[in-house]
């Protein structure tokens, strides 16, 4: 069972990725039990843990709590922000192990970078698909600014962030007929970022002490995506 536009990813360890929410920014205080208790106002949880220190049995700051559908994962982050024994609590869907050692995989954003469009594709093919995953505000095919020809690649920014970390959990997209590859779109102030804070986490899309680390979006692209002559970078790819 799957929500209307959540990806099919093709592995079970994919599916019950987003099944899995991590639960950043807990009271020191707060107990198994009582994250399940929260949370299980929007649905039936299959495990429910509070991460401790393996030496202090301290608890890390953060957590993880596994939904039996994701419907249930979408409604809990529909109901941010959350509170939980007085702290307000940051839900976000959890990141592979395979993927948190590619920059950014942590950082929040709400913009994703759409590669391998062909010539046909335009701003409303975008618009069209990735409407059904959330709120978009804008839409942009990115082309050479002097012969105006497409350069095989555009942007897609959502009003939530949580709505790119849905649609990036998958890949490769198939939009106007053509598979597409989707990733987050990072500024490279938030490349620098990334880059310098990768190795510090678990595996698990976490920061050291329990926090995400992640940047909002927001941060100047300072007209690097390709916007100059057709040398603008994607993270550390050039196109």
């Amino acid at each position: 069972k799957t929500a209307a536009g959540c990806p099919q990813p093709g592995s079970g360890r994919r599916r019950q990725q987003l099944r899995k929410p991590f639960i950043g920014g807990l009271s020191f205080e707060t107990t198994d039990d009582g994250l399940r208790e929260h949370f299980e106002k929007w649905g039936t949880l299959t495990d429910c843990v509070v991460m401790r220190d393996p030496q202090t049995k301290c608890s890390r700051g953060f957590g993880f709590v596994t939904c039996s559908y994701i419907e249930e994962v979408d409604a809990a982050m529909c109901a941010r922000p959350h509170k939980v024994d007085g702290c307000v609590v940051e839900p976000k869907r959890a990141v592979s192990r395979e993927d948190f050692v590619k920059p950014g995989a942590h950082l929040t954003v709400k913009k994703i970078f759409v590669g391998g469009i062909k010539e046909d594709t335009e701003e409303y093919n975008l618009r069209d698909y990735f409407e059904k995953y959330g709120k978009i505000e804008t839409t942009e095919v990115m082309e050479d600014r002097q012969s105006g020809k497409k350069r095989g690649f555009a942007f897609v920014t959502f009003d939530d962030h949580d709505t790119v970390d849905k649609i990036v959990v998958q890949k490769y997209h198939t939009i106007n007929g053509h598979n597409c590859e989707v990733k987050k779109a990072l500024s490279k102030q938030e490349m620098q970022s990334a880059g310098s804070q990768r190795g510090c986490g678990d595996g698990s899309g976490l920061m050291k002490g329990g926090s995400f680390g992640g940047r909002s979006s927001g941060s100047p692209y300072d007209g690097g995506y390709g916007s100059g002559g057709g040398s603008g970078r994607y993270g550390s790819r050039r196109f």
